[in-house]
């Protein structure tokens, strides 16, 4: 059972949750950049992505920060770097020209930096003030690590050359689901956020009612076969289903189908998958769409993205009990029976692999395989307020973001949860992302 099920964990067990998410994390984010030789690891492989030793830097950056400086109390392990490894002040595409760490002195860094997080964990009371209380800056921390893992692994399948990558190949549905399958989501209030968890971010909190009107909503996200359907109803070439905003970057960007996917002279699709090129899967949801080519979608189908509400609520909401879960199947974290999380495979899983991730109103597959796209910008909940620092999520509300849900198959399970937001331009398409479309209901 997870620490986040406590009112008052046992403070041994909880030392132990926290030294495991991080010696998880810390193994993920190894094994990322050992199996890369050095001129890989120090290139940048899209100006879109930090080269791969940035980030590995930068994570062991965070860590000295928040848990050797601050919770620690420990002198500055290397003061000199911080403004080299500071996200806000050089743009991802510049990071290159800059004095940074090789690999050798980034690896002997995040080394260095771990073992005085182990003293600082063993030493810390893991009460008190908000930072230390439930070991929520360890958990932040890991959290963050396992963030910039599945920034890595999006950069990994932008780089070119050798595959380097090797995991099996994601579920098959054992029996294929109809189509046109869909779920109406009775309305009315649901607490939407949170205010219990934990580890929970700040912009997930606090929780709050929201009134949903009757909407349907997809039972399982939109497959690479419907896709398929729409690129051959000439979906990119017709101006009337995209907004006016999607159709000027689709002709200025010339976008012509998902990132990755070539089609072959006989007009069979494949994709590009971390340096293989596989046949593309009819039963796997579609990933590498920006908010503009599901939007896009959504229209042709005559239908619409959720919003962030509606996503939620048909994640988490339990018409029976009257109340809103922690994640669709239930209070427990994910286990392999229920999502596609922690890079177990390098796809998506066929839509109908995991029924027992469904939720109690019985949409599946909320979580895993791909971040969906919904509707919503990205802004504060009511009430909202700033915690540990502004650079995590208030810098970012009123820009030009839409929200995602749900994870990915690159997401570990500690990192993401029912509330929890992503978001990113409406143009990304290398982050791992599909969607599912929703309807109105009786208006």
């Amino acid at each position: 059972m997870s620490v986040q099920n406590f009112t008052r964990p046992d403070v041994a067990a909880l030392r132990g949750e926290l030294e495991t998410a991080l010696t998880r994390s810390r193994a993920r984010t190894l094994g990322l950049t050992d199996c890369v030789d050095e001129a890989d690891l120090v290139a940048q492989h899209s100006t879109l992505m930090s080269p791969l030793v940035w980030d590995l830097a930068h994570i062991g950056n965070q860590e000295e920060m928040w848990l050797v400086r601050d919770i620690g109390k420990r002198q500055p392990v290397r003061g000199d770097i911080d403004e080299l490894y500071d996200a806000f002040k050089h743009s991802r595409s510049s990071r290159p020209s800059l004095p940074l760490l090789n690999a050798g002195e980034a690896r002997d860094y995040v080394h260095t930096v771990r073992e005085k997080v182990w003293d600082a964990l063993e030493a810390s009371p893991l009460t008190g003030r908000p930072l230390e209380r439930d070991g929520f800056a360890f958990a932040m921390v890991a959290q963050h690590e396992q963030q910039h893992d599945e920034t890595m692994l999006a950069t990994h399948q932008l780089r070119t050359g050798a595959a380097v990558l090797d995991l099996p190949n994601a579920p098959e549905a054992t029996v294929p689901p109809g189509r046109d399958l869909e779920v109406v989501v009775a309305g009315g209030p649901f607490e939407m956020g949170t205010s219990s968890d934990p580890w929970a971010l700040d912009n997930e909190r606090p929780a709050h009612v929201v009134d949903v009107p009757t909407f349907a909503i997809d039972a399982l996200p939109v497959t690479n076969a419907e896709y398929i359907r729409f690129i051959a109803d000439g979906g990119y070439d017709r101006e009337d289903v995209w907004s006016e905003r999607g159709w000027a970057h689709r002709v200025d960007a010339d976008v012509t189908a998902p990132q990755f996917w070539e089609q072959d002279s006989d007009g069979t699709w494949w994709r590009r998958v971390f340096g293989v090129m596989k046949q593309v899967r009819p039963a796997q949801p579609v990933v590498h769409v920006s908010y503009f080519e599901a939007d896009a979608y959504a229209r042709w189908a005559g239908k619409r993205l959720p919003t962030e509400a509606e996503w939620e609520k048909a994640a988490r909401f339990d018409p029976s009990a009257q109340k809103s879960r922690r994640n669709p199947w239930g209070e427990s974290d994910a286990s392999e029976r229920e999502a596609n999380l922690g890079q177990r495979h390098l796809e998506p899983a066929d839509v109908g692999a995991y029924p027992e991730g469904a939720s109690a109103l019985g949409v599946e597959q909320l979580m895993g395989d791909v971040w969906e796209w919904t509707s919503s910008d990205f802004v504060p909940y009511p009430g909202f307020r700033v915690f540990p620092y502004a650079e995590y999520s208030q810098v970012f509300f009123g820009g030009d973001y839409k929200i995602l849900r749900g994870g990915s198959f690159g997401t570990d399970p500690f990192a993401v949860r029912a509330t929890f937001r992503n978001w990113d331009h409406p143009i990304r398409r290398q982050i791992f992302a599909g969607f599912r479309c929703a309807r109105d209901v009786g208006r």
